[in-house]
């Protein structure tokens, strides 16, 4: 591939054709129909979230492999190159995962830039490592990341400045198109802990949104918003394959209907795979977001006269790894980071006598095993973590410390809490509301309603073989972004905290060290009536 950096924000040239599908064929010839009217491609992307790997269906046939960065990648060129005119951009969360945490993004921005990203997006993840870092990632980018709703916080009366670009204009074969992002006041609140942004401030994305398309519309031929908003995405690896884990995007349809002037609104934060575009009924506006993780490759071609969108077709195309060869470029820097990174990764610590899988909106292998190594290092009476916490399975076989890092990524710590018996029933009905995923749990049984209203269904909870009495204090460990309200756990700012740890991860590879052979634990802490 011709390597593609965008030095400045506008214009450049279009990638070198590579493969030409009848569709792609039809849009390479008429790129620009004659006067006002033009074809264009968007390929797109959001909530990559460091998916180097390729990862295995186990709920297809045969188990194949989708996604991996360099497969990933692959699809992109050939998508791009079947258009004569096309664009690529993301709508965040590129951020998390084991290259992720020990570069601190870098190895990230370094793939964009070798796929050629036109934009991105900012998402919640990118803030993990502290919004310090990532101001210093968005230099090393030769392309423009946006937010418009998110400022340096200043003194009373001074006049706010931005932490990101508010939008871009990028040109190509004389198309132009305006590129706007937002973070969703829900995922800037309750997604990203609040010691990581603090300096920071997300205003109202709606109006700041309509202040930007505003000022584009009369200048390009199509707006399009990345948006970062609404409820996080499942995690769990078969997500795609479970109906019931889908989160909705009423937070996204609200934004399209309140902002005239949107021609394409890129979701991202739920993971909604959205298989063919949505038109909203008042506005218009096409709204597409795939699954995430890198399994998907979001494609929009669209037609435009005089600024106006007169036709669309969109569809997720798969990343069949097994299919696909690896790109070179994109390759080339995953061995550079593979190779100097191996000493901190290390060889393989134990092994896993099955599949460590995680479930968002019920108890799981992974989310017991995580909260039984908390409790047993904390000498506590219980231990909570979060379904959003854990971001990849741990396979079976041999486990090593980049295994642990992809499934908790983050820098959390262990923290135990002196909680009353009221605010631990508070935590555990919210967890069992599924507002951001099931609890994961260790020393309780919970027996819960699911069909109650959300925050009716705990029923009898249990610490050991003992209900729980509201004014007794019980230890409760649990990890430091939960227990600075994340995720809406806000019981546990009424917690004590006792105790502070190593970062869970590193508490999972000590144990992983000490006992060496790992075997899922039994079910039966939380319990449906």
């Amino acid at each position: 591939m011709r390597r593609f950096t965008r030095r400045s924000f506008v214009g450049g040239a279009a990638l070198a054709p590579l493969a030409f599908s009848p569709a792609g064929r039809a849009l390479a010839d008429l790129s620009r129909l004659g006067g006002g009217e033009h074809r264009l491609r968007l390929v797109y992307t959001n909530d990559f979230h460091s998916a180097f790997d390729p990862i295995p269906g186990y709920w297809l046939p045969g188990s194949p492999k989708l996604g991996g960065a360099a497969h990933f990648a692959t699809l992109v060129e050939r998508e791009r190159a079947a258009a004569a005119t096309s664009f690529l951009v993301d709508s965040g969360d590129m951020f998390t995962g084991t290259l992720s945490l020990l570069t601190k993004g870098e190895a990230l921005v370094e793939m964009m830039i070798a796929m050629g990203y036109d934009a991105m997006g900012v998402g919640n993840h990118e803030f993990d490592y502290g919004w310090q870092n990532f101001e210093a990632q968005q230099s090393r980018a030769a392309f423009p990341i946006l937010c418009a709703n998110v400022r340096y916080r200043q003194a009373e009366g001074l006049r706010p400045i931005r932490f990101c670009r508010p939008h871009a204009i990028l040109e190509r074969n004389g198309v132009r198109i305006g590129v706007v992002s937002v973070m969703g006041a829900r995922a800037a609140k309750y997604t990203i802990m609040p010691s990581k942004i603090d300096g920071l401030e997300f205003v109202d994305p709606v109006a700041e949104a309509a202040a930007q398309v505003a000022l584009l519309r009369p200048a390009v031929d199509v707006v399009v918003v990345l948006g970062h908003q609404g409820l996080p995405g499942p995690m769990q690896t078969d997500a795609e394959n479970d109906p019931s884990v889908q989160r909705p995007i009423d937070e996204d349809l609200d934004f399209c209907g309140a902002i005239p002037g949107i021609d394409v609104y890129i979701a991202a934060h739920s993971h909604h795979g959205i298989e063919v575009p949505i038109v909203h009924p008042q506005t218009g506006t096409i709204l597409v977001q795939s699954y995430g993780y890198g399994t998907r490759v979001g494609v929009l071609d669209l037609e435009v006269r005089d600024g106006r969108v007169t036709r669309h077709r969109g569809e997720l195309k798969k990343v069949w790894s097994d299919e696909l060869p690896p790109h070179p470029a994109v390759a080339e820097r995953l061995a550079y980071y593979r190779h100097k990174l191996k000493d901190e990764i290390g060889p393989d610590l134990g092994k896993a006598t099955a599949r460590f899988i995680r479930r968002y909106n019920t108890e799981s292998p992974l989310g017991s095993f995580v909260t039984d190594v908390m409790r047993e290092r904390a000498g506590s009476d219980v231990a909570i973590t979060n379904a959003g916490g854990l971001r990849a399975d741990l396979p079976e076989g041999g486990l090593h410390r980049g295994h642990v890092l992809d499934a908790l990524p983050f820098i959390n710590s262990l923290v135990t809490l002196e909680l009353t018996g009221n605010d631990l029933r508070r935590a555990i009905a919210h967890g069992l509301s599924l507002a951001a995923g099931c609890c994961q749990v260790s020393g309780i049984v919970a027996r819960y309603d699911p069909k109650r209203p959300p925050e009716e269904r705990l029923i009898e909870l249990r610490v050991g073989d003992k209900l729980v009495e509201a004014e007794r204090t019980y230890r409760v460990s649990t990890n430091s972004f939960l227990a600075e309200g994340g995720d809406r756990y806000e019981s546990f700012l009424n917690g004590r905290r006792v105790a502070e740890d190593a970062l869970l991860s590193d508490c999972v590879l000590d144990h992983l060290r000490r006992v060496g052979t790992i075997t899922p634990p039994a079910a039966g802490r939380l319990v449906t009536i």
